[in-house]
């Protein structure tokens, strides 16, 4: 005999639970989820444990330690939060069909880009919000791999990413360009050596931070022969490790100047340990965007045109 499914037809108390368990999840707990579901703390809880004898899963620990997904509770996250893009999709899709533009639109960028003088994604927005102006954008600032994973499955409708390596199952749309240099702090032995008798090996044999992901700045420290020593997951990392005199990294120009300005870094050898950053918007191949999408994709376009 067949195995009756345990949970059955999603009914729309299942997403109102699903939304309720997406929001507890994204606030890191029940106390914070209150602001945001504007629903006292002991509702939330009720909320959880129907949800839970829905699925027959424990989905979260609560306590002293604090608030803490179990692995069922991973997994039904990464589904909740899949269910509502393709939800937001679907309102997308049917609000192009009477020429509106509303719902929320979901965007992860990669970090320290707004200080940019090439990057105009600022401008874009401005330009999108005259032309949406009920849509809702709800911005991420996540890794590379996270902004890819997360368009390919749905959870993110557009990214903006530094190129590294291709996918068939994304489309890539050029924006602007970032110019990375090899920095060392005040504190560092290399600070202070000349350019003239500063050697490519003396910043080999240096303990090195690296991206631990692939991306540009893992290719180049391959192709340098730079070794990691310590690893780190977004800019502003790698800028603590190298401000802590122990360690040479990677970091945008423009981020870094800052920096520099204040006689806290320095780069070393900048015509050899040096590299440009091509950034792209990134869409997902198929479906092709909805017509939310394409209007800010096109905003992000012309804004990095000239």
């Amino acid at each position: 005999m067949a195995r009756k499914a345990l949970l059955g037809n999603v009914s729309d108390n299942d997403l109102r639970l699903l939304r309720v368990f997406r929001a507890v999840v994204q606030c890191g707990g029940f106390s914070a989820a209150e602001l945001e579901l504007n629903i006292n703390r002991s509702t939330i809880s009720r909320h959880i444990k129907d949800l839970e004898t829905r699925l027959g899963v424990t989905l979260c620990r609560r306590g002293r330690a604090g608030f803490a997904l179990t692995p069922e509770g991973e997994q039904v996250f990464d589904s909740a939060t899949r269910i509502m893009a393709a939800m937001e999709e679907f309102q997308h899709d049917v609000d192009a069909l009477h020429q509106q533009l509303t719902g929320t639109l979901s965007i992860a960028i990669f970090d320290k880009t707004a200080s940019n003088p090439a990057c105009h994604i600022d401008r874009a927005f401005a330009e999108f919000d005259r032309e949406a102006p009920e849509v809702r954008p709800e911005i991420h600032v996540e890794p590379i791999n996270a902004i890819e994973r997360g368009v390919m499955e749905g959870r993110f409708q557009l990214g903006i990413i530094p190129n590294h390596r291709p996918s068939a199952s994304l489309d890539y749309y050029p924006l602007f360009d970032e110019q990375m240099y090899l920095y060392c702090a005040a504190d560092h032995p290399l600070f202070t050596t000349g350019e003239n008798t500063l050697g490519a090996e003396d910043v080999r044999r240096a303990r090195y931070v690296g991206i631990g992901y692939h991306s540009p700045n893992m290719e180049t420290s391959r192709q340098l022969g730079l070794q990691r020593h310590a690893t780190a997951h977004d800019q502003e990392a790698v800028a603590h490790l190298v401000l802590s005199g122990r360690y040479l990294g990677y970091l945008p120009e423009h981020y870094a100047e800052g920096f520099v300005a204040r006689g806290m870094m320095r780069p070393l050898l900048p015509d050899t340990f040096q590299y440009l950053c091509q950034f792209s918007a990134i869409v997902r191949h198929s479906p092709p965007p909805s017509r939310v999408v394409q209007t800010l994709l096109d905003a992000l376009v012309n804004a990095h045109a000239a």
